[in-house]
């Protein structure tokens, strides 16, 4: 649609304060509409000023300079549209009510899009009753097939040393930990569900803000506690975001990633809502970052055990998501904040915004720069390519996130000490990444588990993904370091093996690591709850 404009000069009569354009869509059909906006018609500034409407139900107050800051600059705003019983969408640009001299309104250009209809997202319909017995029937005649099937199956794995049902009982724990949900359940919340929840938005309730927007904690009226993700309207990438957090969670399910509670998007509102993780993100349990990124504070209570077990559930889940659907799921922006915690500390890894299915076309994994800083797989600025094993290279920066209890990206006058991979494959290479231990648990580790720990790593840093290891067995290893701690511990006092944390913080290198890169705030104390816990970035993703 080309520039149509609204001019109103004054000393010259005019009944035309609006433009009106009606646009053939689909019934019942979801629709994006995205309005543009130039102002290359007005003679100065402060002479455009009026509102959009959309089925006189929705209305966008447009003014070019408070939009764009500047005039002849393009700008646009996207609206959800349900077209309902109408086949039509009407949409209107009127005058300010407060008229002045030379009054301009204009609408530059128009998209309307119609949304494919995705199994994942079609959660309210309703079968009629004779289908729904059919369905019951098929169903239950299915399990029962599939269960005698798997009692034969368990049949058929017995060894000749009489270890029975041994894969029967691989197969249950693998069904047991992670399905895909083919039938999501009704998910779709309404605006005044989550308005309640969270008590209007209420200040005291925001948990945290990160890009796709601000997210608050809740409490639905079952009293399950909630975190819900509001989107910005002027995020441009909130939309396509919270269709793929929509599709992957509601199709997905294990005990190691983030669970979709529900979601709402009426209107221009776009809300997630996950379950609440009350021990917060990885980060947040290992160091305290600063704004500025120059220093960072160690206060981790975690011990070296529940590291392990945190990495341990953080790579069972990736790899889940790796060979779970059709083609698996590359997640895309794996990070010590997409790692929750839940009350017993068990990890889930969440944001699924930028993830992208295996069986989408090849040139959707190549659209530009995704991902954050730090953790970005270096094979991936050479061909903007993301595969599985760029998942598993961000995740070989999180094993020296808890090692070293510092952020992937530091500020610092040292070169080398910038870049934690970089300056943790250094230290590999010398052989001596046990100087750079987090001091809170360098007492605490078996040196055999940290040797296995360190090649676990150097792995998975590897330049090209086609030398690093699947996620499969970077959970395997990870289980084996834990035995090998695990059994350092049931040891008798005099065969302990432990690093001697004496002895590394009597480093050079390690005092320096101390003085400037950790220093350990003396005031630091953590705000308390309503509940006397310590307050953290709880259910922040």
């Amino acid at each position: 649609m080309s520039c149509r404009k609204i001019i109103l000069n004054d000393g010259q009569a005019s009944n035309s304060t609006n433009i009106t354009w009606h646009f053939k869509v689909s019934k019942n059909a979801r629709h994006l509409v995205r309005a543009r906006f130039c102002d290359i018609i007005a003679p100065g500034v402060n002479t455009v000023y009026f509102s959009l409407f959309i089925y006189s139900k929705y209305k966008q107050e447009i003014s070019p300079n408070e939009d764009s800051g500047f005039t002849a600059i393009p700008f646009y705003y996207d609206f959800v549209v349900d077209s309902g019983d109408s086949d039509f969408i009407g949409i209107s640009v009127v005058l300010g009510e407060e008229l002045a001299t030379d009054i301009y309104a204009y609408l530059s250009g128009l998209e309307i899009m119609e949304f494919i209809k995705e199994p994942g997202l079609e959660l309210e319909i309703r079968q009629p009753k004779e289908k729904r017995a059919i369905f019951i029937i098929t169903g239950s005649v299915v399990g029962f097939l599939v269960i005698c099937g798997l009692l034969v199956f368990s049949l058929l794995c017995k060894t000749s040393y009489g270890v029975r049902t041994l894969c029967f009982l691989r197969m249950i724990s693998y069904l047991g930990t992670g399905t895909r949900s083919v039938n999501p359940p009704q998910l779709k919340m309404s605006f005044a569900e989550i308005v309640v929840a969270t008590k209007n938005f209420e200040a005291k309730l925001l948990i945290g803000k990160r890009g796709f927007g601000k997210v608050y904690r809740g409490t639905l009226r079952n009293g399950l506690k909630v975190a819900m993700k509001r989107s910005e309207s002027k995020h441009g990438q909130g939309l396509p975001e919270f269709q793929t957090e929509v599709m992957v969670l509601s199709r997905i399910r294990h005990r190691h990633l983030v669970a979709l509670i529900g979601y709402c998007n009426e209107g221009p509102e776009m809300i997630l809502v996950y379950e609440f993780m009350e021990k917060g993100n990885l980060r947040d349990r290992l160091y305290k970052l600063h704004q500025n990124l120059e220093k960072s504070s160690i206060l981790s209570s975690l011990t070296w055990n529940q590291r392990l077990e945190i990495c341990i559930g953080t790579a069972e889940g990736l790899h889940y998501l790796h060979t779970s659907s059709d083609g698996g799921i590359i997640h895309r922006d794996v990070k010590s904040t997409n790692i929750l915690l839940d009350k017993g500390y068990v990890a889930k890894v969440a944001d699924f915004g930028l993830s992208k299915s295996g069986l989408l076309d090849p040139a959707e994994r190549s659209i530009g720069v995704k991902g954050s800083f730090g953790y970005l797989d270096p094979e991936y600025f050479k061909c903007l390519q993301f595969t599985e094993k760029s998942d598993v290279y961000s995740f070989g920066v999180i094993l020296l996130e808890v090692h070293c209890a510092r952020p992937a990206i530091l500020t610092s006058q040292r070169m080398e000490e910038i870049n934690l991979a970089e300056w943790g494959l250094s230290w590999l290479k010398e052989g001596e990444l046990e100087k750079i231990i987090d001091p809170s648990v360098a007492g605490q580790i078996n040196i055999n588990s940290l040797r296995k720990f360190s090649e676990i790593v150097e792995k998975c840093l590897k330049p090209t993904g086609a030398n690093r290891p699947t996620m499969h067995d970077v959970y395997w290893d990870l289980k084996y370091t834990l035995q090998l701690q695990q059994t350092a511990v049931c040891r008798e006092p005099h065969e302990d093996s432990a690093i001697d944390p004496s002895l590394d913080s009597s480093s050079p290198t390690f005092q320096h690591l101390l003085s400037n890169s950790f220093p350990m705030e003396k005031d630091y104390v953590p705000m308390e709850k309503d509940d006397g816990s310590a307050t953290t970035s709880s259910g922040v993703f």
